[in-house]
């Protein structure tokens, strides 16, 4: 029997067995208490509020623009429709990066207003005093390491990362260093495939790719990508699983078409 039927509650423990096991790690993001319903209940295993909430419901460029208010808000409300699956949350940019005590105060509070089970943060060495006071107050930190959107205006491109031997030997230490200090897993972002295989051979905690192949421990995809919501967005990495962005055109179309033939409502549909 796997884990995804067998266990009731996701936990970090869950997810280390389940590498252990070999059984591969279902990640996706969620923004509000509707879709979340429906992803726990489908038995996803990890939800992650993503500060791409910045691009996909706020129609930011980028993830930067988002607040730490605002990631609670979405956090909160995804807690809200959850009964098994694990929640992880991004620290959006800015609230961790240059000062570990204010990295440890926004962990806290999303903690605390949310319900969430944990955080993910970008980075590796740069951010490890963060990472470290973030753990030693008991919160689990999933950490994300590749292509990492809040330096996008670092990288000026959001092409694949580490293909020189020097970035990925830093990928390598940073991983390593995130496990050291006590991380529940990491997040690989648009990386070549056998870097992030041999990654997540070197860990002992889960590997969630994005972009990064098959070899991961698991995979993550925004879900305005799986759903075909999004139609601008096509990387190589995305496998679109619906397109309800046609859809929902339809049927809004098909709606307006009814309501101004006066079609909508029928007699079966008053009072």
């Amino acid at each position: 029997m796997s884990l995804q039927t067998e266990v009731k509650k996701v936990t970090t423990h869950t997810l280390l067995r389940m590498k252990a096991n070999g059984e591969k790690i279902s990640m996706i993001t969620a923004y509000d208490y509707s879709f979340a319903r429906i992803f726990d209940g489908a038995g996803i295993d990890v939800i992650l509020v993503g500060d791409s909430a910045s691009n996909v419901m706020a129609g930011h460029e980028t993830t930067l623009p988002i607040t730490l208010d605002q990631m609670i808000y979405h956090a909160s409300s995804v807690v809200r429709g959850v009964n098994r699956a694990f929640v992880v949350v991004d620290l959006p940019f800015g609230s961790y990066q240059s000062n570990s005590k204010e990295a440890l105060a926004s962990a806290i509070r999303i903690m605390k207003e949310t319900g969430a089970h944990g955080i993910k943060c970008e980075g590796g060495e740069e951010i490890l005093e963060s990472v470290k006071r973030i753990l030693g107050a008991g919160i689990p930190v999933i950490g994300h390491l590749g292509l990492t959107p809040q330096s996008i205006y670092k990288f000026g491109t959001y092409s694949v990362r580490a293909r020189e031997e020097a970035e990925a030997e830093k990928l390598r230490n940073d991983a390593r260093l995130l496990e050291e200090a006590g991380c529940s897993g990491v997040v690989l972002e648009k990386i070549p495939a056998q870097l992030a295989r041999s990654v997540s051979q070197s860990l002992q905690i889960p590997v969630i790719g994005i972009g990064a192949g098959k070899y991961c421990d698991g995979q993550v995809l925004v879900m305005h990508d799986l759903l075909g919501i999004n139609t601008e967005f096509q990387p190589r990495f995305l496998r679109r699983y619906l397109h309800l962005h046609e859809e929902i055109t339809d049927a809004v179309r098909q709606y307006i078409h009814d309501v101004k033939d006066n079609d909508f409502p029928n007699e079966q549909e008053q009072y």
